[in-house]
C-alpha cells in the first residue's frame, strides 16, 4: 500500500488544481483520500468498501498495523476530512465506524441499477449462475465448486489473478470467463437460480442485477445479505459449501418454490435497488450539503 503514496499525492494535487479553476458546488470522491484535499467547497466521500474491513471478513483478524499505518491513516483523514460520509450499506458503515475515527455527517444510499437494462425470460434453465473473480479469497466462489451441485453450476469471472503466474483449472465446464454485459445480461436471464457465496460484500451488484432478470437467491448467511434481502432469498450456513449444496438441491427441486423467491427478489429489487432511486437519494444529499454551506 504504502507505495502508492506518491501517485496519490500526486492525484490530490491535480484534483485541488482542478477545483480552483472548476470552481464546482460540490466535490463527489469515490477515493478516501480526496476528501483530505484543501478546498473551500463541501466534500462528500463514498465509502463503497475498504480495504481494512477486506482483510478482517477473510482473514478473521486485524492486518498487521506497520505494513497497514499509511492506508489507515489516508483513509481516517480522508473521512474527517468530509462534510458527509456515504456507504452504499448500513453493513459497511458500521465496518467503517468500528475502524476508523471520523465525527462527521453518515448517510447510507443502497446502490442501484438501471432496471431497464435486464430482461426476463419465462423459460428458464436449471442452472446455477454465480459471477466473480475465482481468486479473490473474499468472493470464495471455491464453495460452488467444492461439492457435486444437483444442478449444473456456471462461474463468470476471470479465473486468474492478474500479475500472478497462477494456473486456472484448464478444461472445467463451469468457468466461462470473463463475458461481455450483453453476454452476461443474455445468461442471467436463463439461469434460475443465482448463487453469492462472498465472504466480504460491502453491497454486491451482482445479486441486484440477477434478481432484476428473475433469477431466485440462494445467499451465504451474512449480515450485509440479510439487511439488503431479508426473508426475499434463500440463505446458507455461512462459508459452508456442504450447506449451499443442501440448499440448492432443495431449491432446484421445487419450481414452485423457485419461482415466488425469484419473484420476491425482483420486486425487492425493483423497489430499492433501482439507479432511478440511488439518483434522486444523491441530488438530494448534494441539495442539502451546499445548501448548509450557503447558509453557513
Amino acid at each position: 500500500m504504502r507505495e502508492a503514496a506518491g501517485d496519490v499525492e500526486i492525484a490530490r494535487q491535480y484534483l485541488t488544481e482542478v477545483v480552483r479553476q472548476v470552481r464546482p458546488d460540490l466535490l463527489h470522491c469515490n477515493q478516501f483520500s480526496f476528501g483530505s484535499i484543501q478546498a473551500e467547497i463541501p466534500r462528500v466521500v463514498v465509502a463503497h468498501s475498504d480495504v481494512v474491513s477486506w482483510w478482517i471478513s477473510v482473514h478473521g483478524n486485524q492486518p498487521p498495523e506497520n505494513e497497514w499505518a499509511w492506508y489507515r491513516r489516508e483513509v481516517q483523514n480522508g473521512l474527517r476530512g468530509a462534510d458527509l460520509v456515504i456507504a452504499p450499506s448500513g453493513w459497511m458503515m458500521s465496518a467503517l465506524t468500528a475502524n476508523y475515527q471520523f465525527d462527521g455527517e453518515t448517510r447510507v444510499i443502497y446502490n442501484g441499477r438501471n432496471v431497464a437494462l435486464f430482461k426476463y425470460c419465462d423459460t428458464r434453465d436449471n442452472f446455477v449462475l454465480s459471477v466473480g473473480r475465482l481468486w479473490d479469497k473474499g468472493k470464495q466462489l471455491q464453495l460452488l465448486l467444492d461439492e457435486n451441485q444437483s444442478v449444473p453450476v456456471y462461474i463468470a469471472g476471470a479465473s486468474t489473478e492478474p500479475g500472478t503466474a497462477t494456473i486456472a483449472p484448464n478444461g472445467d465446464p463451469r468457468l466461462i470467463g470473463m463475458l461481455a454485459p450483453p453476454q452476461l445480461i443474455d445468461l442471467y436471464s436463463r439461469a434460475s437460480i443465482y448463487v453469492a457465496t462472498s465472504r466480504y460484500e460491502p453491497f454486491g451488484l451482482a445479486p441486484v442485477e440477477a434478481a432484476l432478470s428473475g433469477c431466485a437467491l440462494i445467499l451465504n448467511d451474512l449480515p450485509i445479505f440479510r439487511e439488503l434481502w431479508d426473508d426475499d432469498a434463500l440463505y446458507f450456513e455461512c462459508n459452508d459449501s456442504h450447506s449451499l449444496a443442501r440448499v440448492v438441491t432443495q431449491l432446484s427441486q421445487s419450481d414452485g418454490a423457485r419461482q415466488g423467491l425469484a419473484n420476491r427478489a425482483q420486486r425487492r429489487a425493483r423497489e430499492r435497488f433501482s439507479a432511478t432511486r440511488m439518483a434522486d437519494e444523491y441530488c438530494k444529499v448534494y441539495e442539502q450539503v451546499c445548501l448548509r454551506e450557503r447558509v453557513a
